[in-house]
């Protein structure tokens, strides 16, 4: 078995790790947890994302090119209109799509693409067309997610802000999602370190 494969081997064990720590999330919320399909406000904007999440989004696109072609030329023609808009202020490289590490370009990040629309989502529906291949920052949104820097204690637990706005503290921390980091950080660890946004992976 050569790296890749056992990299995206590995990459399925972490989704399906990482979709039971959100369904085990999903069932402690209960009603305090509006994602619904068509909600879409966290799928504008851009975001960056990890190798594993590149090569997760590539491969669907390819298998998506293969068994549906309509369906994966909509997506990267959407793709190819968000890059013609947003490429010209771009803080990283326009021909590899990897964002740039300086804080001028962090900054920069900050206001890159705020308002547009994910090319994965499907204009008409309101669903993501590439739901199974979605990034893990998508797959732990909504949900209570302590950041990497918090401590032990209740405080720093992120939600959207459409969730559990009438949910007391004691009630998000018991719905915190635990989030495999470790995992995640070790597959890491053997790809090439580099962060771009969904739009450039989907591009055809």
């Amino acid at each position: 078995m050569d790296t890749l494969q056992k990299i995206r081997e590995q990459d399925a064990d972490l989704v399906q790790i990482t979709d039971a720590a959100l369904a085990d999330a999903t069932r402690r919320a209960g009603p305090h947890l509006a994602c619904r399909p068509g909600c879409t406000p966290c799928c504008h904007g851009a975001f960056a994302i990890h190798a594993l999440d590149a090569l997760r989004l590539r491969a669907a696109m390819g298998e998506m090119a293969a068994a549906e072609p309509a369906r994966a030329g909509a997506i990267a023609a959407r793709a190819k209109q968000y890059w013609e808009e947003f490429a010209p202020t771009f803080p990283g490289n326009r021909e590899s799509g990897v964002l740039n590490s300086t804080e001028e370009a962090r900054e920069a990040f900050e206001d890159f693409a705020n308002e547009a629309a994910c090319p994965a989502l499907d204009p008409h529906s309101g669903l993501c067309d590439l739901y199974a291949a979605r990034p893990m920052t998508c797959r732990v949104f909504g949900p209570p997610v302590r950041a990497r820097s918090s401590g032990a204690s209740g405080e720093g637990l992120a939600v959207c802000e459409l969730c559990f706005t009438q949910a007391t503290p004691e009630e998000i921390a018991a719905a915190e999602m635990h989030v495999p980091h470790e995992e995640e950080e070790a597959l890491l660890a053997e790809m090439e370190s580099c962060e771009t946004i969904v739009a450039f992976c989907l591009l055809p």
